[in-house]
């Protein structure tokens, strides 16, 4: 499980592989100077409640991997992710689709 550090106070937990795929989505977002909102469920020793955080340019962002090996990108994934980011209710977790295509050009996202 890596982690997403959002100004040195919100931390949350993520498996590595969606990690790396909400590393690819932010990136982009932040990028393009997109600024947007990035909620999701807190388990069960935050209570089993919801986080929301306003992502900008601005903010102090880290992404913490637990591996050492760089996860494989689904390019079906990444397309809805940054669907939901494009959003007015902003990006939130969402399962993993089949793979569809050739690898993702992160940068195409």
């Amino acid at each position: 499980m890596g982690r997403v550090i959002y100004e040195d106070v919100v931390r949350a937990e993520f498996d590595d592989r969606l990690l790396a795929h909400l590393q690819i989505v932010i990136g982009n977002k932040l990028r393009r100077d997109e600024p947007f909102y990035f909620s999701w469920r807190d388990g069960a020793s935050e209570g089993h409640g919801r986080t929301s955080i306003w992502v900008h340019p601005g903010a102090s962002l880290v992404f913490k991997y637990l591996g050492g090996r760089p996860a494989s990108i689904n390019p079906a994934w990444l397309d809805a992710l940054m669907r939901a980011a494009n959003a007015p209710g902003g990006l939130y977790i969402l399962p993993e689709p089949a793979a569809t295509g050739a690898p993702a050009d992160p940068d195409e996202a």
